[in-house]
């Protein structure tokens, strides 16, 4: 019964030997999750090979590339009081999901939990895994782990009715750190979210991923969820930061070109946080400027 209350939600992009793999081993867990695959437009028979293979999983087709938007798609068709993200490059240790459902029961204000990640085919501790382990925030003593604030898609359990309430992933950010704007908005709504290192999600990065186009987008989201969430002062000095410590180069300079593009959208739905929300963001700020995970946004 634990298994049957999460589902799986994964999103998928010309990346079919990465995807079968993860599927694979996501059929062979023994929480027997249903599984649900958005397809974003892939061009390499992505989507054929899914549905002759895991006839069993849910397959979403919308015909483009929605970016993490493709995650609100495949939730609107999950039943589960809880979903799994998972990444087609990532998957989740056996017993995790019922472990993640079991954290989440009893706690009605927790959002999400997010695992402790390793780096495969070593098995060695991902960078960002410290980070979580040592967040600065602090939380209500019901949290089942260190207080959050934010979460990786590919290595969190969320409670569904949370993701909805917030609306899901923002369509404008597309792909990129999409994370941080979600979260936020969780944290303004009174929601918690938590590392839970007893949880084990296995990374092994796709060799098709372009690094420096993943770096112009999330360097541009990183702009942009600063520019609709923060107070004008922090928005003002975080964007100039940026500007100093980031490596000025042409991916960069593609970043900051594209972030000013947007800004009309951009400010016409503006929604900066309270105080007590933007208190965590300085925290969360000041922590991050030595982790080793986040060296390509400054």
């Amino acid at each position: 019964m634990t298994g049957a209350r999460t589902t799986v939600v994964v999103i998928t992009h010309n990346r079919r030997p990465e995807l079968l793999r993860t599927l694979r081993l996501l059929r062979s867990l023994p929480e027997a999750p249903p599984v649900v695959v958005t397809d974003n437009a892939s061009t390499d028979g992505t989507a054929e090979a899914v549905a002759g293979a895991f006839p069993e999983m849910t397959l979403l087709r919308p015909g483009r590339n929605l970016g993490a938007v493709g995650r609100n798609l495949a939730v609107e068709r999950v039943r589960t009081p809880y979903v799994a993200f998972c990444d087609d490059d990532t998957w989740w240790e056996p017993g995790s999901l019922r472990r993640a459902a079991e954290l989440l029961d009893p706690r009605p204000r927790l959002a999400a939990v997010t695992a402790r990640i390793v780096v495969e085919p070593g098995g060695t501790e991902d960078p960002v895994v410290a980070e979580l382990r040592e967040s600065p925030l602090s939380g209500p003593g019901w949290l089942p782990g260190p207080a959050i604030g934010s979460f990786l898609a590919g290595a969190t359990v969320m409670r569904t009715a949370a993701f909805r309430s917030v609306g899901g992933f923002h369509p404008g950010l597309w792909l990129g750190g999409e994370e941080e704007l979600l979260a936020t908005d969780l944290l303004r709504d009174g929601w918690w979210m938590c590392h839970a290192p007893e949880l084990l999600v296995h990374h092994a990065a796709s060799t098709v991923r372009d690094s420096t186009a993943r770096r112009v987008l999330g360097l541009r989201n990183t702009l942009w969820f600063t520019w609709l969430r923060r107070p004008w002062p922090a928005a003002l000095r975080r964007t100039l930061e940026l500007a100093r410590t980031v490596p000025w180069d042409a991916a960069s300079a593609r970043a900051f070109g594209r972030a000013a593009a947007g800004a009309p959208w951009v400010l016409r739905t503006r929604r900066p946080v309270p105080p007590a929300v933007e208190a965590q963001l300085r925290a969360l700020e000041r922590a991050r400027r030595s982790s080793g995970a986040r060296r390509y946004v400054g």
